[in-house]
């Protein structure tokens, strides 16, 4: 069995590679089982589509509820996985350190960290935001394990387009430790490459429907590419368009798909 650091090791090295590392986020144990049969190298759970099995919006689970989710996700597959823990389940730097100490405890391989406070649904206070990423990266990189921790400037995603503070703050999480950097919400490429030329880290973004292609972003030197909660709800998507066919048409023209899937399905729960 692949040791905790060894995952560990491995997942941080998949950043230096010529290609960006195509990160998956699977939702439960039987997406993680497959994609890691379609040949992905790492996973990382999301929390939009893990709430969503749940019948829940983003935001709406526990600390509790997703640590447990994180470790299914580990035990899936012997692939590194990466869990994001959103703002840590809490606002102040120590009580964030005692919740990451508990998801080393899950056998992750890294996790990330927001800057977003959803309570009261703006940005942390920068100085906060940093302390919080330092206290992130002090739980993750003790012991014999050191772990990869991803900071997130949430500013795009939540409505503040502002560049050059995505980048101030950034620069900061990566003096407090993170070893990962994530704006999640940026498409314009020039911005992604501005980006990754300010900053020494390994830099990762959200695959959107309006963004650069992979091949884009590793010309401009993007490490990592995940996709959020867009395979589950693509997911989703599809048994709604199934659904309604069956209830609107009385068909099975899906049926078609159905039995690629299935298949496929079949061999990597095997």
């Amino acid at each position: 069995m692949t040791s905790q650091a060894e995952l560990a090791e491995r997942f941080l090295a998949l950043h230096h590679a010529d290609q960006p590392l195509l990160l998956p986020n699977p939702w439960d144990a039987g997406s993680a089982k497959l994609f890691a049969f379609l040949g992905f190298n790492a996973l990382a759970t999301t929390s939009s589509g893990f709430a969503a099995t749940l019948g829940l919006l983003d935001g709406s689970v526990g600390r509790d509820e997703s640590l447990a989710h994180a470790a299914v996700i580990v035990a899936a597959t012997p692939l590194p996985v990466s869990a994001d823990l959103e703002n840590g389940f809490a606002r102040d730097p120590e009580p964030v350190g005692q919740n990451f100490r508990r998801a080393r405890e899950t056998g992750l391989a890294g996790a990330s960290i927001e800057d977003y406070d959803r309570e009261a649904e703006d940005l942390y206070d920068i100085g906060l935001a940093r302390e919080r990423v330092a206290a992130a990266a002090e739980a993750f990189h003790a012991g014999n394990a050191r772990l990869v921790l991803t900071g997130r400037a949430e500013n795009f995603f939540r409505g503040h387009i502002d560049l050059a503070d995505t980048i101030t703050r950034l620069q900061a999480y990566q003096e407090a430790g993170a070893d990962v950097l994530y704006a999640p919400g940026l498409t314009d490429i020039n911005d992604i490459r501005s980006l990754v030329e300010s900053v020494d880290r390994p830099v990762n973004v959200l695959a959107r429907p309006d963004g650069p292609s992979v091949a884009e972003l590793g010309s401009v030197g993007v490490a990592r590419v995940s996709v959020g909660g867009g395979l589950a709800f693509a997911a989703l998507g599809a048994a709604v368009s199934a659904a309604r066919e069956l209830l609107d048409q009385g068909t099975y023209s899906w049926y078609a798909q159905s039995r690629v899937g299935g298949a496929t399905s079949r061999d990597a729960f095997r």
